[in-house]
């Protein structure tokens, strides 16, 4: 299944600029490993030391939060579409 990816602006230099990349996956977790498998490097910016997803990395599949799906095991269709969003923290409250 084709998966179309939705690349921020901090990860592309990994993906040769790419702002939109597209990966064979049936789960998000097959999506991380395909990514890397692509563009290495590419997980270990999105996964902590014990494989979870970082805090501050956000995934969707198609705009809803894989946090309220099934996580790394939320399954993927073709088409579907990915987005990866890093927190923005800092200003003054």
């Amino acid at each position: 299944m084709s998966v179309k990816v939705n690349v921020p602006t901090p990860l592309r230099k990994l993906t040769n600029g790419d702002s939109e990349v597209s990966v064979e996956a049936s789960t998000v977790d097959e999506l991380i490993a395909n990514l890397d498998s692509e563009f290495n490097g590419i997980a270990g910016k999105l996964l902590d030391d014990k494989g979870e997803i970082r805090r501050y990395v956000n995934i969707f599949v198609n705009d809803e939060d894989i946090r309220f799906l099934e996580g790394k095991s939320t399954p993927l269709k073709d088409q579907d579409e990915v987005s990866i969003v890093p927190a923005i923290a800092g200003g003054n409250i």
